[in-house]
């Protein structure tokens, strides 16, 4: 429809008609005319995931269900038109429009291609991302996409002069623009009402496909943070911390590694019941207690990360006023050494007052074959020097050691997992995964789980290694999950609410070594049966690190301390066994 009016409108601005032809040369069109018709074209053909997904709604094709299709369809042109009103000055009106397409045209993309949807997490994740992660969405599908839904207004916009207008004028008719496109609204919204309240209290998702709104919207989410949440300042958390008892004349230190997994699937853990076998090493354990129901702070790393390393839980966190210091810090605080080796694209703040050891310029023929990236494995390769470098008082009391994962970040899954180790073939090398067949995404993914797999044994082999010298152990959780083309749904970032639940149920991996479990009074028998089918969710990292490492703190809650009731049972067996053993 949009391109049917713009090819209209170029026709009888051509030389066909030359006296028209010259008057539109001298004077242009009205600057309403352009704002409507970038309306039309923003609403019709750029938001096609839109309508795609309205189609699907049930009474669709029925007389009632096209009269609610195309009083929605006035509502996103008349929302566009009133916010693209608000620019439309002399100087103004082509980049705002320009700006409005091209937003619209990789939006659109983007929701088509991998099933997502546009909000403020989502553009966080884009303006966090770093050059390696965007290059792995690159793809010429992508490029012929986006070029089709934006030449034709470009080209468009770029060819058609605009009527300059006094600035009074120009105003006045922005004005009534504004107030006409609100009446459309208002009008349409009532002739289909009902229907109209019903759809977006029951499929919510459609209010973040609404293109490109969606964009602006979660843009202006972002720039009034500020407003929200104090940003000027950190607040101190854990300044009390000291700690515990288990620290009085030891002999070994603990050691304890965090390994923040990327993208894992909970579901695709062959240690959780997979019908695949993707992680041979691990299941051939008896030693690791595997939490099969544990859920994720949010769908994305950039909203998990920061949030599992809080003291405030999910909804502590998204409701804060300020921002406060997280766990990394309260673990310094207490005088332990802490490290964190990242191999992704940075800790989300949560490290910040510490460092980090990055990766990425690291060069290794076998583990980084990828250019400007390596497998996890290489974390562990200059390890040992890294902590040696630490302050060496603070690791005679212990150190803490956070390893952070490319994991199975996606979409290029078939670069997260070693030649040797692609058990599952074909898989899919493209990221452009809808080009695939869904069986060769769930491969290159499965294939990228057998290299953690890999990955997570190299880290317990390795604090195994150092039994003589501390007392170690390691918890492994992932920050988000993904999907796989499950309804054409992939990658992984849709609001919470909404998302599916394979974005946000993870593995939770724990491995206490013998020593650890009689210093922490936390049997590892008893925590494969008490984690096993209990509930757990990120608001349990924090309080559960701190509990393990005997970190006493006022910002330590025992209740979210998974380690809590083995912790109990093996006092109240002991205190029960006493008398017993001291009659004997």
């Amino acid at each position: 429809m949009a391109f049917i009016l713009l090819r209209s409108h170029l026709a009888s601005s051509s030389p066909a008609n030359p006296a028209r032809s010259r008057a539109a040369s001298l004077q242009g069109i009205h600057p309403a005319k352009v704002v409507l018709l970038i309306s039309v074209w923003l609403a019709t053909v750029c938001n096609a995931p839109l309508w795609r997904e309205v189609m699907q709604l049930p009474g669709q094709g029925s007389p009632r269900g096209w009269l609610f299709m195309a009083a929605f369809m006035a509502v996103v042109t008349a929302g566009n038109a009133a916010l693209l009103s608000l620019l439309a000055w002399r100087w103004t009106l082509k980049p705002a429009a320009a700006l409005f397409v091209v937003m619209a045209a990789f939006g659109a993309y983007f929701m088509l291609a991998y099933g997502i949807t546009i909000d403020a997490s989502m553009l966080v994740n884009v303006l966090q991302t770093d050059t390696h992660e965007a290059a792995d969405l690159l793809n010429w599908r992508m490029a012929g996409t986006v070029l089709a839904l934006l030449a034709p207004a470009l080209v468009w916009l770029y060819r058609t002069p605009v009527r300059a207008l006094p600035a009074a004028r120009q105003a006045l008719h922005n004005g009534a623009l504004v107030l006409g496109s609100i009446a459309v609204i208002v009008l349409c919204l009532l002739m289909v009402f009902q229907d109209f309240a019903s759809t977006m209290r029951n499929h919510t998702k459609l209010r973040y496909l609404i293109n490109p709104l969606n964009s602006v919207y979660a843009l202006g989410n972002i720039a009034t943070k500020p407003l929200r949440i104090d940003t000027s300042k950190l607040l101190p958390l854990g300044r009390d911390a000291q700690l515990g008892a288990s620290y009085a004349g030891q002999k070994k230190s603990p050691l304890l590694v965090l390994v923040l997994g990327e993208t894992g699937r909970s579901s695709n853990f062959g240690l959780n019941g997979y019908e695949r076998d993707t992680t041979p090493l691990l299941s051939a354990r008896t030693d690791l207690a595997s939490a099969g129901n544990a859920w994720s702070c949010g769908t994305s790393t950039a909203a998990s990360v920061p949030c599992m390393f809080s003291h405030l839980g999910r909804s502590g966190y998204e409701a804060r006023a300020a921002n406060f210091e997280s766990l990394i810090d309260v673990l310094h605080h207490a005088g332990l050494a802490v490290l964190w080796v990242d191999n992704q694209s940075g800790c989300k703040g949560v490290c910040d007052r510490l460092g980090d050891v990055n990766t990425s310029a690291l060069k290794d023929p076998a583990l980084c074959a990828t250019r400007g990236e390596c497998l996890d494995r290489i974390m562990l390769k200059d390890l040992d020097a890294n902590i040696a470098a630490l302050p060496a008082e603070q690791r005679q009391r212990g150190t803490v050691v956070v390893l952070h994962q490319l994991g199975s970040h996606g979409p290029a899954y078939s670069k997260r997992s070693s030649p040797e180790l692609k058990k599952f073939l074909p898989e899919c090398t493209s990221t452009a995964l809808q080009e695939c067949q869904r069986q060769q995404v769930v491969n290159a993914y499965d294939n990228s789980v057998l290299e953690t797999d890999l990955f997570l044994d190299s880290v317990l082999k390795w604090l195994s290694s150092r039994a003589e010298q501390a007392q170690t152990a390691m918890i492994y959780v992932a920050d988000h999950g993904e999907s796989l083309g499950e309804n054409n749904i992939y990658l992984h970032g849709l609001p919470y609410a909404i998302a599916p639940d394979v974005q946000k149920h993870v593995p939770w991996i724990t491995w206490l070594s013998p020593a650890m479990q009689s210093r922490a009074g936390t049997p590892t028998s008893c925590l494969q049966q008490d984690l096993a089918q209990r509930r757990i969710t990120h608001d349990n990292y924090f309080h559960s690190v701190l509990g393990l490492m005997d970190v006493t703190t006022g910002a330590y809650n025992p209740d979210l301390d998974m380690f809590t009731a083995c912790r109990q049972k093996a006092l109240s067996l002991a205190a029960a066994t006493a008398p017993f053993d001291h009659k004997l």
